[in-house]
């Protein structure tokens, strides 16, 4: 039986040209896109001690980590799946800064377990965060920055959905539901299973008033005037449900105006990543596509475990995903010019010449044949005395 070495594990890919030479222009124009809206690189680290990963954000990631033992003292680190903890931890520890604070970051990042069948465990995770401003203007900079992501990526005719956190997790606290109980119920309400949540107020887990509740909340999604359905259920329930009303009709309005060709939707029952996440989420999705092409929201305080609570909004997507999706188009990199192998003064002058003028030379390997191999469509030919660039 013939070996086959040459697999990689489910769920990991590499990148060969010309598409990996696409994916790097992406991901300098992307750079170049965050620098000009003001957001500063950073660079967190691959691996860090578990203690820190799962700090505030990352106990959602326990599952999704890779753990190892540092071989120098015996502690326990992980692989990262998801840099925005280490945003966070960068902001609070190192960084410190004492206003607004803006970060962005592109790294690859590795999940024990694709987030949806058929997906990669080993995206490129693009993103930026915004730390220090609890206002509603820092969460339609994230928003829009997120959205001229997706434009630039050549991603056409994304749709936007948005919820908010709070209004969940108000009615659970009204609801009184204990601890045993809450994680079926989260369950039950990501899938908006009816027949389920029915058969709790059945056995008399879930009263009445608060099934009605519920039952209410897993329908409201839709467009934004869905919004006037969930005032007429859950206005007046709770104060922080008012709220958190108000705020989603505050940034439908701001998108309104800022990205009016943008659709928005509301989803009052999505809750990813809820457990860490305080106040407005937002993903994007594009028409015939079942998955997110890029995620965020509201996680205040979460930088509190590092010692420094911080108001924070952002998003992460794949860039792997959008460079798939999307018409994202760069100058091509194919053609270049070969030329022989020799020490040549004049030869290596012309050729530094013409790398540093922004050509591709390729030097070709002494008595092997390239065949082409190489991509060049020109030649360097010693002509009339001197070295000039021909046609291959």
């Amino acid at each position: 039986m013939q070996s086959k070495r040459w697999l990689l594990p489910e769920g990991v890919q590499e990148m060969v040209p010309p598409e990996s030479w696409r994916l790097e222009a992406a991901r300098r124009e992307l750079l170049d896109l965050y620098w000009r809206w003001g957001f500063d690189l950073i660079r967190p680290p691959l691996i860090e001690y578990l203690d820190s990963l799962f700090t505030g954000a990352g106990h959602e990631l326990d599952l999704q980590t890779f753990k190892l033992t540092d071989q120098l003292n015996g502690r326990m680190m992980g692989v990262r799946s998801d840099m925005t903890t280490q945003a966070t931890r960068i902001d609070a520890h190192r960084l410190a800064a004492r206003g607004p604070a803006r970060y962005c970051y592109i790294g690859s990042i590795l999940r024990t377990r694709p987030e949806e069948p058929g997906g990669s465990r080993s995206p490129l995770q693009v993103g930026a965060e915004k730390f220090g401003d609890a206002h509603i203007d820092s969460d339609l900079e994230i928003v829009s920055l997120m959205l001229e992501t997706l434009t630039l990526m050549g991603v056409d005719n994304a749709c936007l959905d948005l919820g908010h956190v709070a209004i969940y997790r108000r009615l659970v606290a009204i609801a009184g539901i204990d601890a045993n109980l809450e994680p079926l119920l989260f369950d039950i309400v990501q899938r908006k299973s009816r027949p389920d949540l029915d058969a709790l107020a059945t056995d008399g887990r879930l009263d009445a008033g608060s099934h009605a509740r519920f039952a209410r909340l897993i329908e409201l999604n839709g467009p934004p005037a869905v919004l006037t359905a969930a005032r007429e259920a859950l206005a007046g329930v709770d104060d922080a449900i008012d709220a958190a009303l108000a705020c989603l009709d505050d940034m439908i309005g701001l998108l309104a105006r800022h990205y009016p060709e943008v659709p928005v939707y509301l989803d009052l029952a999505e809750l990813r990543g809820y457990r860490y996440k305080t106040g407005l989420l937002y993903a994007a999705f594009a028409p015939g596509l079942g998955r997110e092409l890029a995620r965020g929201g509201r996680y205040d305080d979460v930088g509190a475990s590092f010692g420094r609570p911080r108001p924070a909004t952002g998003f992460s997507a794949d860039l792997n995903l959008l460079a798939a999706l999307g018409r994202f188009d760069c100058a091509t990199r194919g053609g270049g010019i070969e030329a022989p192998a020799g020490s040549d003064p004049e030869l290596l002058a012309c050729v530094r010449r013409l790398r540093a003028a922004g050509e591709r030379v390729v030097v070709a390997t002494p008595g092997a044949a390239e065949s082409g191999e190489n991509g060049c469509d020109r030649r360097l030919e010693h002509v009339d005395g001197r070295w000039q660039v021909r046609p291959h």
